[in-house]
C-alpha cells in the first residue's frame, strides 16, 4: 500500500516504513518549514513515519518518502513507570 492509497479516515491508522538507513537521514531534517522529521518505531520495533510528515514533506531531498510502504501502526507499549513512594519519613 502506498499513501495514495490512504483514506482522509486512515490518516491515524497507517504509518509509512523506513529501513534503517533511511531512518539514519532524518535526524534534524525539515519535511515543512518549521516541521522537522520524527521517526519512531512500533511495536515490531520497525522504524516509521506518520502520514502528516510524508503527505506534507515539501523538502526536494527527502521526497522519497512519498513512495514508502504503508503498514498499520501497532504503537509499541508504554513503560510502566514507578509510583512515587509517598510515604512519611
Amino acid at each position: 500500500m502506498k499513501i495514495t492509497d490512504i483514506t482522509p479516515n486512515d490518516t491515524t491508522t497507517y504509518v509509512g516504513v523506513l529501513t534503517e538507513q533511511q531512518k539514519d537521514q532524518l535526524p534534524g531534517q525539515w519535511f515543512a518549514p518549521d516541521s522537522y522529521f520524527n521517526a519512531i518505531q512500533d511495536a515490531n520495533g520497525v522504524w516509521v513515519l506518520t502520514i502528516i510528515q510524508i503527505r506534507d514533506c515539501v523538502n526536494p531531498d527527502f521526497l522519497w518518502v512519498k513512495d514508502l510502504d504503508m503498514i498499520e501502526f501497532m504503537p509499541a507499549p508504554q513503560p510502566q513507570l514507578p509510583l512515587p513512594d509517598n510515604s512519611p519519613t
